[in-house]
């Protein structure tokens, strides 16, 4: 009995000291790309004034967390390049909205993969996968690519579409874009790209309310998932490393958290 007592005690142990140091490893690996201080690691770039030229304060820091205005279109863009990880970036939309978007719904995307000259895709943007951030369509793809297959991914999507967009469904008919969207799996037939749109099925939180999108790129794949819910899937993305851009688009929107784990 002590033998046997003695071999549990040692078990625990060494399943403890295993669980301790996976934690750390973990804690090692992760790479945080907002400090809550400053935007150390990024730089901005705006339709109007370029690289790292912004009067009007469109990205600012305060109280640990990015503010977007969304009063000029541009982004905040990382210096260094990543690959294979998962990406967390904590967001919620603010309530002030800006032409041409006043009254359409609240629009911005984290935009990962992005390759080649800042505002290569209309003067505003690093040509790129987007992972959509828009008022009923959060979790959407979209190809900010050149026309070509440099830029591209597939997905198995529904046999009708919404508009000219296809439906992520799991197990459908695989699909390759260059250009274009994949919408998310419970996107509302009748979505209308107006401010305050709430979908029936829609997975994101009223505006003012804090929400999760999860990115797994690993490989040439990429998971989507929106609050703990995978809404979209891709393979065969093109390319399949880059750097990452958070748009301001014409709307405020605040981040809290962006985070990465290398796979």
């Amino acid at each position: 009995m002590k033998r046997r007592n003695l071999f549990t005690a040692i078990f625990a142990f060494l399943w403890l000291l295993t669980a301790c140091f996976q934690v750390q490893a973990q804690k090692k690996k992760k790479v945080v790309l907002f400090n809550g201080k400053n935007l150390d690691g990024w730089y901005t770039f705006l339709k109007t004034t370029g690289k790292n030229s912004d009067p009007k304060g469109v990205f600012t820091v305060s109280k640990g967390m990015i503010f977007i205005t969304g009063e000029e279109y541009g982004c905040i863009t990382t210096n260094e390049e990543y690959e294979n990880y998962k990406l967390t970036v904590d967001f919620k939309w603010g309530e002030k909205t800006y032409a041409p978007r006043v009254d359409r719904a609240r629009d911005n995307g984290v935009l990962i993969h992005s390759q080649g000259k800042d505002g290569g895709y209309g003067g505003v943007w690093i040509n790129s996968i987007e992972c959509q951030l828009i008022e009923g369509g959060s979790g959407d793809f979209l190809v900010v690519g050149d026309g070509t297959d440099k830029f591209s991914l597939s997905a198995p999507v529904a046999p009708e579409k919404q508009g000219a967009s296809y439906i992520y469904q799991p197990g459908g008919e695989l699909v390759t874009i260059n250009k274009g969207r994949i919408n998310w799996l419970y996107r509302d037939p009748e979505w209308k790209d107006v401010v305050n749109f709430r979908g029936s099925r829609d997975v994101e939180k009223p505006v003012g309310k804090w929400n999760r999108l999860e990115v797994i790129a690993k490989g040439d794949s990429i998971d989507l998932y929106l609050n703990g819910v995978l809404v979209n899937q891709a393979v065969n993305v093109r390319p399949s490393k880059g750097k990452i851009q958070i748009q301001s688009e014409g709307a405020e929107m605040y981040v809290k958290k962006v985070e990465l784990i290398p796979l």
